[in-house]
């Protein structure tokens, strides 16, 4: 039904298309402009009609510009909190009374507070705390009599929908699923009640379910412990140094009037765009926005961040031991992906490690097999903030964590140095323009990479202007971005040891 947009997504290595021509991708943008119906209502919900009569169907997104970093301090986790209760229905469907459960789940979030009053007051009184528990229980289980399970998702599933599923990033939350053409309006229908009036049923059972998913994709997972770790020590200030699925105290801390508040702030008209792929025509989607959209009123645009992670003034290191493959992970702060710099540093990341062909890959993996896997990517946790540029590496059997570092940082030495293969700089263009088209090869894929460009960027045409800013990239470039980010005092390593390699040196600051 849902998920999380994991920050392990990296891990997976692709296998990419054979990319077209250069020349077929500059016309690319050109096919796309008569294809793409752009309109804002006058509330400042913004729509991107995407034209494809290939097959009957189509796919909805609906991108909100907002994710982790946005959270207030003390509640994180809460944006995914919020595509959690997305699932619950509306007041009409998912519930046998609204109004009766309307009104048991707000003295259910009441007590609730009052009893987290009393959990975190100086000389909590634990038998009050214990009333006020067995309170909050009964009015959870006496709401929860009028929900109606899975009313919402049965409901498209029998109208021929597909894919309903939703994902939360540092950068954005996003909500998709497919429909025949001739039950777009459904969409309609739903979306904008969900919008309109969000419920927060089962809210704090729910609750329950994000702290089970924390614990499986967190604290039993040993990289899901490092990168969360490693994170935190990484990042000063900026909020990508914060847990996405958020710490356990700020879950248990988070209630329905926390995430009301948030809802309001953040999902308003301006800070929503709405693209829609497929059998569609572009005048009847317009309608049915006036129609289902245009009433809900405008509202103040959300606040941006404007805190900056500080320059990093040494290299850091987070060492966890466990009973652990040993993993070795190494980042450097970054630019966000509107500063021009990313481009070339997305490149550098994909002549690193970008296939079999990659010399990182071929280096540790195919030649001195020190390595099972490397990875390295520019590009986390976010894009939209001062991100990393990070690399990892799990060693063989009986290979070094130390061994890792250094001949991770022997071929940045080398591409500081100017020795970058002009094959492997083509290679990397080639690459990254295929993973570009090929994301856009599904309605899906597009709707959401046009919602995504139009939201964050201002202008969905940037999916397509971005192939040619990669193919402006020169070696220069490459030398130059390694040589100013990826440098020791930028430095933070994180590593997890088992007992066995306890005894390794520490290196860190060769």
């Amino acid at each position: 039904m849902r998920k999380l947009i994991t920050t392990l997504a990296f891990l997976a290595v692709i296998a990419l298309p054979f990319a077209p021509p250069v020349h077929a991708q500059e016309n690319l943008l050109k096919d796309f402009e008569g294809k793409v119906t752009e309109f804002t209502l006058d509330n400042g919900y913004t729509f991107l009609v995407i034209e494809r009569h290939e097959a009957p169907v189509a796919s909805m997104v609906s991108f909100v510009n907002v994710g982790g970093a946005n959270e207030p301090v003390g509640h994180t986790g809460m944006a995914h909190i919020f595509e959690h209760m997305a699932f619950k229905g509306t007041p009409k469907i998912g519930t046998s009374n609204w109004d009766k459960e309307k009104k048991l789940l707000q003295k259910t979030d009441k007590t609730y507070q009052k009893w987290l009053s009393e959990k975190y007051s100086p000389q909590p009184d634990s038998a009050k705390m214990d009333k006020l528990w067995d309170e909050f229980k009964s009015l959870q289980e006496e709401a929860g009599q009028y929900v109606v399970n899975n009313q919402y998702s049965q409901i498209i599933q029998r109208n021929g929908g597909t894919g309903l599923n939703a994902g939360t990033s540092y950068d954005q939350t996003v909500f998709f699923y497919d429909l025949p053409e001739n039950r777009v309006e459904l969409w309609f229908s739903l979306e904008s009640v969900r919008f309109k009036h969000p419920v927060f049923r089962e809210f704090y059972k729910e609750k329950n379910v994000i702290r089970e998913e924390r614990r499986m994709r967190v604290e039993s997972t040993p990289v899901g412990r490092l990168l969360e770790e490693f994170g935190s020590v990484a990042y000063t200030a900026s909020p990508y140094g914060r847990s996405l699925v958020g710490w356990p105290s700020d879950i248990i801390a988070t209630t329905m009037e926390d995430t009301y508040d948030f809802f309001d702030e953040y999902y308003v008209p301006e800070n929503i765009t709405f693209a829609i792929a497929g059998d569609v025509d572009p005048n009847q989607i317009k309608e049915w926005a006036e129609t289902y959209f245009g009433d809900v009123p405008s509202a103040p645009a959300p606040p941006p961040i404007y805190t900056k992670e500080p320059e990093q003034r040494g290299p850091r290191k987070v060492t966890l031991i466990g009973q652990s493959q040993p993993i070795f992970l190494m980042g450097f702060h970054t630019v966000s992906d509107k500063n021009p710099d990313s481009e070339a540093l997305q490149l550098l990341s994909s002549i690193l490690s970008g296939g079999r062909t990659s010399i990182l890959y071929k280096k540790m993996v195919e030649d001195e097999q020190t390595a099972l896997q490397v990875q390295a990517i520019n590009g986390y946790p976010g894009t939209k903030l001062q991100t990393m540029f990070l690399t990892l590496a799990v060693p063989n059997q009986g290979v070094s964590l130390d061994a890792m570092r250094s001949s991770i940082l022997e071929e940045i030495e080398k591409i500081k140095n100017g020795d970058i293969p002009k094959a492997a700089l083509k290679r990397a263009r080639t690459q990254a323009r295929a993973n570009l088209i090929r994301s856009l090869d599904s309605n899906s894929g597009l709707a959401r990479a046009l919602a995504a460009a139009q939201a964050q960027k201002g202008d969905w045409r940037a999916v397509f202007t971005k192939i040619q800013d990669l193919q402006d990239v020169t070696v220069a470039d490459i030398q130059r971005v390694a040589n100013k980010y990826l440098v020791k005092s930028n430095r933070t390593i994180g590593v997890i040891k088992n007992e066995a390699n306890m005894e390794e040196a520490d290196h860190d600051n060769q």
